[in-house]
């Protein structure tokens, strides 16, 4: 018995069984195909410019007879054949498209606005499904990728589409194969190219990012300090046991102020001599 109904016609595997040329055509149509073969026969060898047709090597064709199906699927690459008046075709390019999906204005979980565009890669990989189950592939899979877009990011945090976008990617591209598979369409590759922050945001966490890298350095600063004077008081510690440690380091003193061709000398004068003229 014959369906009607395209998604009547599914199997289980996804592709759709076209109707044999000739079962349940009726009586008209049987007419009609006789008159088309006739007409052919009559105008040889003119009317083989008409009916063979040629399809490239990335291309398929799907016919239609009397708006049916012809069975085998598709046709192509190379030539074929196609009854004058009763018999259409459409092709289909089977190479990978690249659809650039336009900036979306999405509000993430945690409230914030932000433009996202992506680009996405797929394929025709089923012609006869792609052109009797929907009525533009290639525009549904274009408004559906924008439609998937903004339902992933608005389940994301700020900082995970800013650090996560091999993730989204790939949830991405899983939501739009499983949704684009009933229309021949194979989702080969999802990226997600920018992402732009409002400028009230962007100076917001350039000055947050600054606050924290001054305070690291104050951090790291204090540490240097809290580190040098711990080796100041070991050297002390360490001189105070010689004096004559602390004259050699005098002496070297000296050495070094006095490469630098300066002519002011420095010569550090002892606290305790300095008491004992006092109390004199």
């Amino acid at each position: 018995m014959r369906k009607n109904e395209m998604d009547e016609l599914m199997n289980f595997d996804g592709n759709v069984e076209a109707d044999d040329s000739y079962d349940g055509m009726g009586a008209c149509g049987f007419v009609l195909t006789g008159i088309s073969w006739l007409l052919v026969l009559v105008t040889l060898p003119f009317s083989l410019c008409v009916c063979f047709k040629v399809v490239q090597e990335y291309e398929r064709a799907v016919i239609f007879r009397l708006g049916r199906l012809l069975s085998g699927g598709s046709k192509g690459p190379g030539i074929f054949f196609v009854l004058p008046c009763i018999e259409t075709y459409q092709k289909v390019d089977l190479r990978t498209i690249t659809l650039d999906v336009p900036p979306q204005e999405v509000l993430t979980r945690d409230s914030v606005t932000v433009s996202v565009d992506a680009v996405v890669y797929y394929r025709v990989s089923n012609a006869t499904i792609s052109v009797a189950n929907v009525e533009n592939a290639h525009h549904s899979t274009r408004l559906l990728a924008q439609t998937t877009l903004r339902n992933i990011l608005g389940t994301k945090n700020l900082h995970e589409i800013l650090s996560d976008r091999e993730s989204i990617s790939g949830n991405m591209q899983i939501v739009l194969d499983e949704a684009t598979e009933p229309w021949g369409i194979k989702v080969e590759r999802v990226e997600i190219k920018d992402c732009r922050l409002p400028v009230q945001l962007q100076r917001a966490m350039a000055a947050e990012a600054e606050a924290a890298r001054e305070a690291r350095a104050k951090v790291i600063a204090a540490d240097g300090e809290q580190k040098a004077a711990s080796a100041l008081r070991d050297a002390a510690d360490v001189m105070s046991l010689s004096s004559a440690a602390l004259q050699l380091r005098y002496l070297q003193t000296l050495n070094s102020i006095s490469s630098e061709r300066n002519h002011t000398i420095v010569f550090p004068f002892p606290i305790e001599l300095a008491r004992g003229i006092m109390r004199r």
